[in-house]
């Protein structure tokens, strides 16, 4: 089966499952569905940055901030947060990533219910070839400062933007 053939759940805009649909189907028709975004940090507070595969269905070849993915059908989103993670940054045993907030993504052709986490990564990571074309751990403000020479996925800077707001409204400044 390839990513294209992975059957998802279709959304209506409050989240509400309202029918079924492959992967590819749900890309080419702008289907509304549902993804994780989960930051990962090392131990050192860096957050894993990396390019994605010129192969990927969605933004090939864009730089993304957050690894993820979309929520397979009857899938829970916390299920799908580990799942992804472990798989895009090729570990087993992380802690289960701690969810923080949910908005409605909608770009140009695309709309997805995206849930957001975080999780510490203390594991040397081998990213999966198949997603992951170059990686590196950066400070904060090495990511800032790469923010406007890179090409980066819309969705993930969105998540990005709104996840500084949403640390910014508890008082927690851990770099992001």
């Amino acid at each position: 089966m390839t990513p294209a053939d992975e059957i998802l759940d279709i959304v209506d805009e409050n989240d509400t499952v309202v029918g079924q649909a492959p992967r590819g189907e749900a890309t080419a028709r702008g289907l509304r569905h549902r993804c994780v975004f989960i930051e990962a940090r090392d131990a050192a507070g860096r957050v894993f940055v990396h390019r994605r595969t010129a192969t990927k269905l969605v933004f090939p070849s864009h730089y993304d901030m957050f690894v993820g993915g979309v929520v397979g059908t009857g899938e829970s989103y916390d299920e799908a947060a580990l799942r992804e993670a472990e798989e895009e940054l090729g570990v087993s045993g992380l802690p289960r990533p701690t969810p923080l907030f949910k908005f409605l993504y909608e770009g140009p052709g695309h709309s997805w219910w995206s849930y957001v986490y975080e999780v510490r990564c203390e594991l040397p990571v081998r990213p999966q070839a198949e997603e992951v074309d170059r990686h590196a751990f950066l400070t904060g403000a090495e990511l800032e400062g790469r923010l406007a020479d890179w090409t980066w996925v819309p969705d993930g800077l969105e998540a990005y933007h709104r996840l500084r707001q949403f640390r910014a409204g508890r008082g927690t400044g851990s770099g992001a």
